[in-house]
């Protein structure tokens, strides 16, 4: 379905399933497609193509808050007075700000290895962000056939099977017809800028909340987004975050892109649905 925000119109999609509808919000560089492997479990999902993301990528403008409210059109479109809300990396923030300013519109919060403040984060600064981006931004300079952009994805994340079909349609999502790789660049920065340099009020937080994080970062033996120490600190200074969930064995990526990460994501969904 279409669902009108300002600027245009974004692509959401809806997954039929056994449970209350959830909201699911993808991270900075994915699209709706993110959510394929976590669907296939059963649940009722309202998958949206944030703005310049998917077939909602002509839509302009970004920030965390703007995405926030274009949540907020959707659950109005679909007229539901409150769901639960599960955020991936980006899509975490997004989901604590949706959280914060319209408590009224969020049962319970899943938290999936975002949402909460990086320690990486603080060491950060404008330009080490471009250049960390900049593979990035070149991608969006040449065209691609879908074989030939899911061979590097498969190579620059190691964890997730080149042959799983949900991948493969997702990574497919990201291309338009001609090719070319969908999100804009200056998009793509400004959000990102906005997760690293903005101001976090998950201190705020009024919602049950659970928090869902990776062994890894990008790859095997790679230092995580969040320790196991830093979970239990957020645990201690946020009432509302149940116990932090760790999944062994995967990356930022893999705790919805991979069948293992996947499963335990559902778990918690599922615990927090209840």
């Amino acid at each position: 379905m279409r669902v009108a925000v300002d600027g245009g119109d974004l692509a959401v999609e809806i997954h039929d399933g056994d449970t209350t509808p959830v909201l699911a919000v993808h991270g900075v560089s994915g699209s709706r497609k993110l959510w394929n492997r976590v669907a296939a479990h059963g649940f009722s999902l309202v998958t949206p193509d944030l703005r310049g993301r998917g077939d909602s990528h002509t839509v302009p403008g970004a920030g965390i808050a703007q995405h926030a409210d274009d949540m907020i059109r959707v659950l109005d479109a679909l007229e539901l007075p409150a769901a639960t809300v599960i955020g991936m990396s980006m899509g975490g923030y997004v989901a604590v700000d949706l959280a914060v300013r319209f408590p009224d519109r969020v049962r319970a919060l899943v938290l999936v290895d975002g949402g909460l403040p990086m320690a990486a984060h603080a060491h950060m600064t404008p330009e080490l962000l471009e250049a960390a981006f900049a593979p990035q931004v070149a991608a969006r300079e040449r065209t691609w056939t879908a074989e030939e952009y899911l061979t590097v994805q498969a190579a620059l994340n190691p964890l997730i099977d080149a042959t799983d079909p949900f991948l493969r349609e997702y990574f497919a999502h990201d291309l338009t017809e001609d090719g070319h790789l969908r999100l804009p660049a200056e998009t793509l920065v400004a959000d990102a800028k906005d997760v690293i340099f903005g101001t976090s009020r998950w201190q705020e937080l009024t919602v049950p909340t659970w928090f869902v994080h990776a062994e890894w970062s990008t790859g095997p033996d790679t230092p995580p987004a969040y320790t196991a120490e830093q979970a239990a600190g957020f645990r201690a200074a946020l009432p509302v975050l149940r116990e932090p969930v760790l999944i062994n064995e995967v990356d930022h990526g893999g705790t919805v892109m991979t069948r293992s990460g996947a499963a335990v994501t559902a778990e918690v969904l599922a615990e927090a649905l209840e």
